[in-house]
């Protein structure tokens, strides 16, 4: 992977994350570098699952694969933020 590829990941990570985060209903008591890394592992992920079904590679915009990231970021940002209040 070459560095614009990683910087590439790091920005869409971001999006997601925060996108993610406002998926979750109410307040979440975790950061902003938890919402990134978050991010960051939804869309990594989310790539993989899409290209897994084949739906990585559309013409346009690929909303499939941005809803499944989507969808990882806030189950992710809702298991952390479970996580921190239980302690």
């Amino acid at each position: 992977m070459e560095i614009s590829g990683i910087i590439s990941a790091i920005v869409i990570g971001i999006i997601i994350g925060v996108l993610g985060r406002l998926v979750v209903p109410g307040r979440q008591r975790i950061g902003i570098l938890w919402t990134i890394l978050v991010g960051i592992g939804a869309a990594l992920v989310g790539s993989g699952i899409a290209s897994a079904f084949d739906v990585a590679d559309t013409e346009g915009v690929d909303w499939i694969e941005w809803l499944i990231q989507i969808g990882l970021a806030a189950v992710g940002v809702a298991a952390l933020d479970r996580s921190k209040a239980r302690r």
